[in-house]
């Protein structure tokens, strides 16, 4: 399964950047528009999916000089994506979805203040599960300080679980793979414990998963990120993807798929944010190629139309 998933020695920011610039960019780049939250910003949403026979999107949806936010659940009216009546709203950011075993497996980043520092915010992932958005019930909770914890359901039924720990284990944040055998083992404990994949990031800079496809022949595509610093303090983030054979472990080397002057021009929660890209979750078409469904600026939601990056790993 994994002969032609070859891996390089590891690139930064901007050998990848460099590497995007002179192959085929996106097509065609358009705003989601959001009603109902006032002057809030929706943005990091979720690519659309299905609940109950129609499409819905989740978003994070916060004021603009506010880092706490809630996630609303919208459905599209006429072009518009309008905050679905009597869906739950979570006070989560950064929603992500999955489907394992039958169910809708939802997830966000809960904040909490600090324990231990004064004035500051922790965070760790929650998960929800349940046949619909409204049975959702919570059934696992991640380690403190661990954003980007995705799961998805491989081809024999198993578990895939990305992590992405930070500090002494992952540095800026690093992404780690394992395999379970039933929900019901996602613990602190194991997800602590899991191994990094070598050779991804350099300790400056920083990434993790955001979505995670199973491809046709048992492969993992993952939608991820990758960002770093200027030396103005500036962050840089950037769409990308890999992809991992969950049996042998191999994977390929990160590629990124956009950068943000695909996307149209627009507002940024703060100048320091203006760059950021954040893969909300990608659909694939049948005609080869794929819909990004991105956070920009940390201020609103766009989507563009890119070639299916994993397509290749199918043939």
């Amino acid at each position: 399964m994994s002969d032609h998933l070859e891996t390089g020695q590891v690139k930064r920011c901007r050998d990848l950047l460099s590497d995007y610039q002179v192959g085929k960019q996106a097509y065609h780049a358009e705003k989601l528009h959001f009603a109902g939250t006032g002057s809030k910003d929706v943005y990091n949403i979720t690519a659309p999916f299905e609940d109950d026979g129609e499409l819905v999107i989740a978003g994070r949806v916060e004021s603009r000089d506010s880092e706490h936010s809630h996630v609303y659940f919208f459905v599209n009216r006429g072009g518009e994506w309008v905050m679905r009546p009597g869906s739950p709203v979570y006070e989560l950011q950064a929603p992500f979805f999955t489907r394992i075993g039958g169910n809708l497996v939802l997830g966000g980043v809960e904040i909490f203040p600090h324990p231990e520092i004064k004035d500051a915010l922790g965070w760790r992932t929650v998960f929800y599960k349940g046949r619909t958005i409204s049975s959702l019930e919570k059934f696992a909770v991640g380690p403190d300080g661990m954003k980007d914890l995705r799961l998805v359901e491989l081809k024999d039924h198993r578990i895939g679980v990305f992590t992405r720990p930070q500090g002494e284990k992952g540095g800026r944040g690093k992404i780690g793979f394992a395999k379970i055998d039933r929900l019901e083992e996602l613990t602190v404990g194991l997800i602590d414990d899991v191994p990094l994949l070598s050779g991804q990031f350099i300790d400056d800079e920083w990434g993790g998963a955001n979505e995670v496809h199973l491809l046709s022949n048992g492969l993992l595509g993952v939608l991820g990120h990758i960002a770093s610093f200027d030396e103005e303090g500036n962050r840089h983030y950037y769409p990308m993807t890999f992809v991992l054979d969950p049996e042998t472990e191999e994977f390929t080397d990160i590629q990124l798929i956009a950068v943000r002057d695909n996307f149209l021009p627009g507002e940024a929660k703060r100048p320091d944010l203006a760059d950021v890209v954040f893969s909300g979750g990608l659909v694939r078409n049948e005609d080869g190629t794929a819909e990004l469904y991105a956070g920009i600026s940390d201020a609103e939601a766009q989507k563009i139309t890119i070639d299916d990056p994993f397509l290749p790993y199918e043939a």
